[in-house]
């Protein structure tokens, strides 16, 4: 084989179709190949040795290019690449979103409930995990034209669509032992600030999280993926946020302690979301 590559996103997914352009030292173009729908790259074509420059294109993401050395039969490394014999493994390649370095346009954005989602992770009997999410939410946000720290975020959850997959445990998370819906049927989020956090596309967002009666303040440490054109005439921003709450910070105290000291539920919990905002509209209703 004389090209292999792996196409990937920062956070690891796949980048089907991509483009892969090795130049050889007079500049030119020697291989080109695609990617499959898994990121793979490979072809066939037996590479002379010297430098080579392997640059990598897909549409929505900046260019990236990596430099390689090919022998005639020993092993050198150049820019991650390992290669001998004629051929050249690249290893892997990771691609950046065009536009990752800033938040999307300023202005109105909708969360889209239907291709986004709201996690949650707990420790069970301390050896595995619990997963859960909530089914039916709604979130704006909105960013500032002028100065980005004054962009702002809202969300509301029914807290009785809460699904870990198993109808006894449902209802009892939405008892009065946890999350007590009768009582208190929304889980909101609304923001106080957002601040710049480590890598360009990294931020944190700072606010006010009110669950179970008890509002206390929270911060969301924030990617932000990218934004393009979806297949109906809009524009898309997508996010990756999450965060760790103390139950009892909400007083959600419950717990059942084992023989051996250990607690049946932890403590902390693991909030993971995912996130597709539709630039314009207005917040749907629950």
């Amino acid at each position: 084989m004389g090209l292999t590559a792996r196409i990937r996103t920062r956070d690891g997914w796949a980048v089907s179709h991509a483009v892969v352009t090795v130049i050889d030292g007079t500049g030119t173009q020697v291989v080109r190949a695609e990617a499959d729908e898994e990121g793979g790259v490979r072809d066939a074509t037996e590479l002379a040795p010297g430098a080579y420059t392997v640059i990598v294109t897909a549409v929505g993401y900046a260019p990236a290019a990596v430099g390689a050395i090919v022998t005639d039969g020993g092993t050198s490394r150049s820019s991650g690449a390992e290669n001998g014999g004629g051929r050249a493994a690249i290893g892997t390649v990771t691609l950046a979103r065009q536009g990752g370095t800033e938040l999307p346009p300023p202005g109105a954005w909708t969360v889209d409930p239907a291709h986004s989602s709201v996690g949650a992770v707990a420790q069970h009997l301390g050896i595995s995990s619990v997963h859960g999410r909530f089914t039916e939410f709604a979130g704006s946000i909105d960013i500032a034209p002028d100065e980005v720290a004054k962009s702002r975020v809202e969300a509301v959850i029914s807290a009785a669509s809460i699904d870990t997959g198993n109808a006894m445990r449902d209802g009892h998370l939405k008892s009065p032992d946890f999350l007590d819906v009768e009582r208190h049927p929304e889980i909101t989020y609304v923001s106080t600030g957002l601040t710049p956090a480590t890598g360009t596309d990294r931020w944190t967002v700072h606010g006010e999280l009110t669950m179970h009666g008890v509002m206390r303040p929270v911060d969301l440490d924030l990617a932000y993926l990218g934004t393009g054109a979806d297949p109906w005439g809009g524009t898309r921003a997508a996010f990756r946020a999450t965060t760790e709450l103390r139950r009892e910070d909400f007083a959600m105290n419950y717990n059942q302690v084992l023989q051996a000291g250990i607690a049946a539920i932890g403590t902390t919990l693991k909030v993971e979301l995912d996130i597709q905002a539709v630039q314009g509209g207005t917040l749907p209703s629950l």
